[in-house]
């Protein structure tokens, strides 16, 4: 006969007890081993947790929080990912930079000053450059994509210690597969992997058709390129931190964006941001507010066929102090404090055998100067009032013709650029330059240049006018050929010669009175392999010094060639 035990009360309890600890250890050393496996834990159909510990979900954790939400890790779907790459090696040649003389550390060919002067040396250059570019995108909806660019901007043999112990040897490149042995000017490791893009890209935003939001780090190119560009010739290219959201509809589309391009608070990596100093180094180090920022407004009006109007505005306000971006005068590009507003428009028409684009830029604003000397307008040693007002313009104009019914599609074009510059851009440097009144060298932010003023890249658009002819044709499917020949002046006699890259590449004399630069002429042959896939291509570029170099450096110039190969593969 059974006999039917009863348990007490407190003996229930107990054993409950018993029970409870055994499952929470259990849960624990499953939630630990789901940790490390993320994938190992799956609740049966039709089953959910319905009360688990908290998880902060203003930035989830997807480890910690899988366990409690099976999907996460469960929902990538392989045909919507998506992948992007190419690969370029590029040797590039240089013979007489600085027309016969040396170069100084700023990529300048003398010093502001009164009496002409060239630096000592000469400057040849001679490298490979080697890039390589990998894009992952995955389309989570529709309307929702991930995606993440990694970019190597690599220089041949660069990894290593040039001089010194070691030399080319136990230091030297082939030894070194991460940052560069040699520091940058910084004191800071020049490393090569970098995210040339990474954002998040949501079309139909918030349930409205058309309206598209990008947020992270992204390409920011605009017309002609003329301001804002990707600069894909450079090895690194140029891409900005921000959001840009984005309206298309039938008649225009719409773009506005809002971009950090200096930050002076944190570092880039630091683990947190609340309550640490500010970086050191700046005139704002105490400013929380003593930062860079980019606003765009951009449209594009498609209502008459055959023509494109981009109408636009751009707001740049730069917080650092005028001393911080200032080495090379009131023209330095990004000069520190500055409030700028640019408005302008571009008119592209393609119809028949005809194809023109014009764009007119207007700047205006106000500028701190350094306050090194006694010819400062602001009134004290920061440099940190805005005395000098900004009232600059440019203008592009291009206008082709390409025979289409002819064989190889020749195309010839014409083209004129003009940017403003201010006879007293050097007047912090040298009181010979007069007073700081003004400051209407006309910025140029963030454009490709390559594409504009000649190949050789020896001009911004910025204190400059020329003019220019080009050919292009097809011989075969497969061959492009280009001629290009450019003629190079200053805008202003007084303000300096600005390279593609925006910085001074001769200071003018404060009574120079020569405008002509010089004439340059390239020559381009690219041959395409694979059906496009892979492409070849080879340039030469000559550039026939003017009166102005021989003045302002105080001998005879020495004419510059350029040339380089490039291997390109994209898939």
């Amino acid at each position: 006969m059974n006999t039917v035990r009863t348990i007490s009360s407190e003996e229930l309890r107990g054993k409950w007890k018993t029970v409870f600890l055994a499952a929470m250890t259990a849960a624990v050393e499953l939630f630990i081993f789901c940790g490390s496996a993320q994938t190992a834990f799956q609740l049966p159909e039709g089953e959910k947790i319905t009360n688990p510990i908290v998880i902060g979900r203003g930035i989830p954790q997807k480890e910690a929080y899988e366990p409690f939400d099976p999907q996460i890790g469960r929902n990538f779907d392989i045909r919507n990912l998506w992948l992007r790459a190419d690969l370029r090696v590029r040797p590039e040649y240089r013979n007489n930079v600085c027309f016969g003389g040396g170069i100084g550390a700023a990529g300048q060919c003398n010093a502001p000053g009164i009496a002409p002067n060239s630096l000592a040396g000469k400057a040849n250059d001679q490298f490979v450059q080697q890039m390589i570019r990998l894009g992952i995108g995955y389309d989570l909806s529709p309307d929702v994509n991930f995606y993440l660019e990694f970019i190597d901007s690599r220089t041949w043999g660069g990894n290593g210690t040039p001089v010194g112990a070691g030399g080319a040897g136990n230091n030297g490149d082939p030894l070194i597969h991460t940052c560069g042995a040699t520091p940058s000017e910084g004191g800071r490791p020049v490393c090569s992997l970098g995210i040339r893009a990474g954002y998040m890209l949501i079309r139909n935003f918030a349930g409205v058709q058309g309206l598209g939001l990008k947020a992270g780090r992204q390409y920011v190119v605009f017309g002609d390129q003329s301001l804002f560009g990707h600069f894909d010739w450079a090895n690194t290219g140029y891409s900005f931190d921000g959001v840009m959201v984005q309206y298309s509809h039938r008649i225009m589309d719409i773009h506005a964006g809002w971009f950090r391009t200096a930050e002076t608070d944190l570092l880039q990596g630091a683990p947190l941001g609340s309550g640490n100093p500010n970086i050191a180094g700046t005139g704002q180090a105490k400013n929380a507010a003593g930062d860079a920022d980019l606003i765009i407004l951009y449209n594009q009006i498609k209502t008459i066929p055959g023509f494109l109007i981009e109408p636009f505005y751009a707001y740049y306000k730069n917080n650092l102090g005028g001393g911080d971006i200032s080495s090379q005068g009131l023209g330095t590009p990004k000069h520190g404090n500055q409030t700028r507003h640019t408005v302008g428009g571009r008119v592209a028409m393609k119809k028949g055998f005809f194809d023109l684009s014009s764009e007119v830029v207007y700047q205006f604003g106000q500028m701190g100067d350094t306050a090194a000397s006694a010819s400062s307008l602001c009134g004290d040693s920061g440099g940190e009032g805005k005395c000098l007002h900004i009232n600059a313009w440019a203008t592009r104009n291009w206008i082709g013709y390409t025979a289409f019914n002819w064989p190889g599609k020749p195309r010839i074009a014409f083209n004129f650029d003009y940017a403003s510059g201010d006879g007293r851009a050097n007047c912090t440097l040298n009181a010979a330059y007069g007073d700081c009144k003004t400051a209407n060298t006309f910025e140029n932010f963030f454009p490709t240049n390559h594409i504009h003023m000649g190949y050789m890249d020896v001009m911004a658009w910025k204190n400059m006018m020329s003019f220019s002819g080009n050919f292009q044709a097809r011989p075969t499917k497969d061959d492009h050929i280009e001629i290009w020949y450019t003629n190079l002046h200053l805008a202003n006699a007084r303000d300096n010669w600005y390279r593609a890259s925006q910085g001074v590449y001769v200071f003018s004399r404060p009574d120079n009175t020569q405008t002509h630069i010089g004439d340059e002429v390239d020559v381009v042959w690219t041959h395409f392999f694979m059906k496009g896939i892979v492409a070849f291509q080879a340039g030469y570029g000559h550039l026939w010094p003017g009166s102005y170099i021989s003045h302002n450096l105080g001998r005879r110039a020495v004419g510059q060639d350029w040339a380089y190969a490039q291997l390109w593969i994209n898939f």
